[in-house]
């Protein structure tokens, strides 16, 4: 799906939300373009600059970790290597330098607004931004200010959903909702959370479809007894057995043992 194809999409009233889906594996991002996802994302490290290869046919969101690249040239670079190895659009969180920066060589630059963990010490911690009408405000000319750099979308993260809706409608950006209700144009999850593989503490934003904890910590303990087995075989003997082993022949034996005596 190709950046103009989400502007189409965006401007169908109608259109249903779509989905995308942060991996943390190869095998993630297979599995989640063999489910239909629409849209995958993660942070741009060198294990995964390949994951695009794994979803070749589903759009890829990398992103520029926060902090990570101290200048607006030093970002451009890192965003035409990620262009490179099959991202779509690219992800920041830094600042409107950063994001003009990359529109004006036609990168589309996806920014992020409301919670935004690398920065919730500026917003009250980790919790809702949005729930006062000044602070809605606020995410208002922010989002005006995206617009302004070049911006070709937004994450929303943990705002009210009637406060995300009416951005969603007032803004020309694609607007994707990370805890801000249905009336963005996207919806995003984290494997971890889908999956179940964090553990209890689900963020409430988030949903479990599965129970991967639990696989896991079943796998460990299989992973313990196949070692526990192996060693047991190898104090007892059992270890190689006559299957492990390579064989000489008896003449040639013979012919090493004459000479070897």
């Amino acid at each position: 799906m190709a950046k103009q194809t989400l502007l189409e999409l965006k401007n169908r009233g109608s259109a249903p939300q779509l989905t995308m889906v942060h991996v943390s594996s190869a095998e993630q991002a297979e599995a989640a373009e063999a489910a239909g996802i629409d849209m995958l994302c993660g942070p741009f490290l060198p294990q995964t600059r390949t994951f695009p290869a794994a979803a070749p046919n589903t759009m890829y969101r990398f992103g520029l970790k926060y902090g990570q690249y101290v200048s607006a040239d030093q970002c451009l670079r890192a965003a035409f290597d990620a262009l490179e190895c099959g991202a779509d659009i690219i992800y920041t969180a830094q600042s409107l330098e950063f994001v003009e920066a990359m529109a004006k060589q036609g990168i589309a630059v996806c920014g992020h607004l409301g919670l935004v963990p690398p920065k919730a010490s500026w917003t009250g911690g980790l919790r809702a931004v949005g729930k006062t009408a000044e602070q809605a405000l606020t995410l208002f000319q922010q989002i005006k200010d995206l617009e302004n750099a070049g911006a070709f979308a937004v994450e929303l993260e943990v705002v009210p959903d009637r406060v995300a809706d009416e951005i969603a409608r007032r803004s020309s950006l694609v607007t994707i909702s990370m805890g801000a209700g249905t009336g963005c144009d996207i919806q995003y999850l984290f494997s971890s959370d889908i999956l179940g593989e964090a553990g209890p503490r689900v963020p409430r934003h988030a949903k479990v479809y599965r129970d991967f904890k639990a696989e896991y910590d079943r796998l460990q303990q299989e992973r313990i007894a196949a070692y526990q087995e192996f060693a047991q075989d190898v104090q007892s003997g059992a270890f190689p057995g006559p299957g492990n082993l390579v064989r000489i022949s008896d003449e040639e034996y013979a012919k090493l043992m004459a000479h070897l005596a």
